[in-house]
């Protein structure tokens, strides 16, 4: 059963919020700024006098993974140097002597990412670790000779709740890698974004006031699916639909136009499209959800003309069918702050939607039980 008169319940938030993941939403602006405060000039000045990379790969996995698809996304079609993430145990063929290798892990204790920046020192890579302080990727980065290690604090929130806390400093040291030139002043400017894109979605603000509050309740009842345009509207795409994973336990898929117009689109003919029949009130189903695709399209402000033609199209096949469709706009701005302004309120709402289910957002039983099985 979806509650929405709990979002507009400060009290009722709070208790079903136990691990603070809305406050945690909050800090982005704080964790932006105190990335770059905080950072190891010393150690960025290092990294600045080596030479030009062949190859950037950034291994991370789940929340601390998504800083490759963020600094991809910013700097990804503006540097001629190839940006891979991986997300697996192991690095691939190409990867040697002439590459630089990232390993990011907020814990600094991922088991893949571990591996991969293992790897890495065996075949002679230039290998640079983002993760906490005193942590087996700062033990391992230690071991290997040349490697250079930036030490967070993510003051106890979960990796997915610290994505600028490990997504700047990554940004930082593309500018030392001399694959991005990012102003300084730049950061300030996204942080304060996310600042007014909280108090805007924030818990005070109503319902009926409150875009990320409205987004939570249509996500909740249905089936999301959902695409963005460019490097920007993919990755903040790929981010939603992870927090709604995670935040609220509820299954979307992602994409990126023009891609998802060759395959995704003919879902809109299948058995889950349309909107869900009326419920009637004499039958005894309180509770159930009848879940039917939602499209949410995020949009990045520097789109192909080709990819703007199709959302027109898009939205009309869509609503042939009775499928509904949202469109979420990105600020203008540099790469940086447009990013920020999809991610920003998509994870408020994210959050929004696991309480209004009355859902723990903190709450990873399964991928714990996954570790643990693991560890046996």
């Amino acid at each position: 059963m979806i509650d929405d008169l709990l979002l507009d319940d400060i009290g009722g938030l709070s208790a079903g919020d136990p691990a603070n993941m809305l406050a945690a939403v909050a800090s982005s602006g704080a964790q932006m700024r105190e990335a770059v405060s905080d950072i190891d000039r010393a150690k960025i000045a290092d990294v600045t006098k080596g030479e030009q990379p062949r190859n950037i790969l950034i291994a991370g996995l789940g929340g601390s993974g998504v800083g490759g698809d963020v600094l991809r996304a910013v700097i990804g079609q503006s540097t001629p140097v190839p940006i891979v993430s991986e997300r697996s145990h192991s690095l691939p063929g190409w990867v040697g002597p002439m590459d630089v290798v990232i390993g990011v892990s907020c814990s600094g204790m991922t088991e893949e990412t571990l591996s991969t920046t293992a790897e890495a020192g065996r075949r002679g890579a230039r290998v640079i670790t983002i993760g906490a302080g005193g942590s087996d990727l700062e033990k391992l980065s230690e071991s290997i000779s040349g490697a250079v290690h930036f030490a967070i604090d993510a003051k106890g929130r979960s990796p997915r709740a610290s994505l600028w806390t490990h997504a700047t400093p990554l940004l930082m040291v593309a500018n030392a890698l001399g694959i991005a030139h990012i102003d300084e002043k730049e950061f300030e400017i996204a942080a304060d974004l996310m600042d007014e894109l909280s108090v805007a979605n924030g818990p005070s603000v109503p319902l009926g006031e409150n875009p990320a509050k409205a987004l939570a309740l249509s996500c909740a009842e249905s089936l999301p699916m959902v695409w963005g345009t460019g490097m920007i509207g993919a990755t903040a795409a790929g981010r939603f639909m992870a927090q709604l994973a995670e935040n609220a336990k509820i299954p979307s898929s992602h994409g990126e136009l023009p891609e998802v117009g060759h395959n995704q689109i003919v879902t809109f003919d299948g058995v889950l499209a349309g909107a869900a029949p009326a419920r009637d009130i004499f039958r005894d189903d309180d509770g159930v959800i009848d879940r039917r695709t939602h499209l949410y399209i995020l949009r990045d402000t520097n789109e192909h003309p080709a990819v703007e033609k199709r959302i027109g199209i898009v939205s009309q096949i869509a609503s042939d069918r009775n499928v509904p469709v949202t469109l979420i706009q990105a600020r203008d701005g540099h790469p940086i702050s447009r990013l920020a302004s999809l991610i920003i309120p998509t994870d408020w709402a994210s959050v929004y939607a696991g309480l209004a289910l009355g859902i723990d957002p903190s709450q990873i039983s399964t991928i714990n039980q996954l570790k643990a099985g693991l560890a046996n």
